[in-house]
């Protein structure tokens, strides 16, 4: 793994956990929660062209 992959994937661990931790409050903010989302899914999207063709892209944590 490159460094470049595991400081993307690091960035998209800690974007999961503080969407979840935000999800779990009362006063989540939908258009930050859906900003957040969409730069995780950037994040992802990096992540997948970083990989060779063809292969899926397997996070060790749930997406």
């Amino acid at each position: 793994m490159t460094e470049r992959m595991f400081r993307l994937l690091e960035l998209h661990q800690k974007l999961d956990a503080a969407l979840r931790r935000m999800k779990a409050t009362r006063t989540a903010d939908p258009l930050a929660i859906a900003r957040m989302t969409t730069r995780k899914l950037r994040l992802k999207d990096a992540l997948a062209r970083l990989v060779a063709p063809g292969q899926p892209v397997t996070l060790p944590f749930p997406a």
